[in-house]
């Protein structure tokens, strides 16, 4: 069976599709430096296998209740062990006690903070489960997209770089040409309208992929953005929750949220939202404004 290796290179939805997470999760992780993809091919980024192993540990340790700061420590004590590491798939156990990180090798456990081994998941299962996900059959080549999530995935590609806009837009239509209830082509189309300044067109996007798939908390968002940025707070605040009912961990929504609650006078309703944005984004500037707001 194929195996990733060191060549393997994941984008922002591959990943996302790999565990189940919201991308704009992995996008806030890369945001505020917890963890950013370090593989590159020509001017773009891209996640790296090593890179999914970090992904996972945080990934388990934050679901076992350990502490942001801790996972955010952890993690990198891990990704400053994996260089020394040659062979990952063979030499690498990632361990978790919901407190803890340890990585036991075949030359014994090191320990980059201390630990014991409880909850216990091996890189070569990660390497069937990206396998599986993604079903790749060999290293990662890109003909020309048939199907309209190929043509979604290209439109991502293309998205995280300004001068590829234009042609990210294309594949996003390219992509809704041929499924038009595709939601998530429509929002991140929706999303190119706005970094252009077309709010009108990236409304009615994310509303489309409403239409398509009525739990995607990134519209829902998105619109609660919109409404904010227009001075209608009020308007923003039930979008906004309706987000966290389907992402509770959407960083960004809590502190919009709270933002949007205190601007009506609701500072006591926004308090909660300061707090869980802090649990979730502990560092930064929109921290420090957090933590002024409390």
């Amino acid at each position: 069976m194929y195996r990733p290796t060191g060549l393997d290179l994941y984008t922002t939805t591959e990943v996302a599709r790999i565990f189940a997470l919201p991308e704009t999760r992995l996008r806030s992780w890369d945001r505020r430096g917890f963890i950013s993809p370090t593989g590159k091919r020509g001017r773009l980024r891209y996640y790296t296998f090593q890179d999914l192993i970090g992904i996972r540990a945080a990934k388990g340790l934050l679901e076992s209740g350990m502490s942001i700061v801790r996972v955010r420590r952890s993690v990198r004590a891990l990704r400053e062990s994996l260089p020394k590491v040659l062979r990952p798939l063979n030499e690498l156990r990632v361990t978790s006690d919901g407190s803890r990180l340890v990585v036991t090798g075949e030359g014994g456990a090191f320990d980059p903070e201390t630990g014991q081994l409880l909850l216990d998941f091996r890189v070569r299962n990660l390497a069937d489960h990206v396998v599986r996900t993604l079903k790749r059959t060999g290293p990662i080549t890109r003909p020309e997209p048939k199907t309209a999530f190929e043509w979604y995935l290209e439109g991502c590609r293309l998205d995280e770089d300004e001068r590829t806009w234009k042609q990210a837009e294309m594949a996003y239509q390219r992509a809704i040409e041929i499924d038009p209830r595709l939601a998530n082509a429509h929002t991140n189309l929706g999303n190119l309208r706005y970094r252009r300044g077309q709010t009108t067109e990236a409304r009615a996007l994310y509303l489309r992929a409403l239409e398509f798939d009525p739990c995607q908390p990134e519209a829902h968002y998105n619109l609660g953005f919109l409404a904010f940025e227009a001075g209608q707070a009020a308007d923003a605040v039930p979008l906004f929750r309706t987000a966290l009912q389907y992402d509770s961990g959407f960083s960004d929504a809590h502190f919009n949220l709270a933002m949007a609650l205190e601007e009506i006078g609701e500072s006591r309703a926004a308090r909660q939202h300061w707090e869980r944005y802090l649990e979730l984004e502990p560092e930064g500037p929109w921290a420090d404004i957090a933590r002024r707001h409390l």
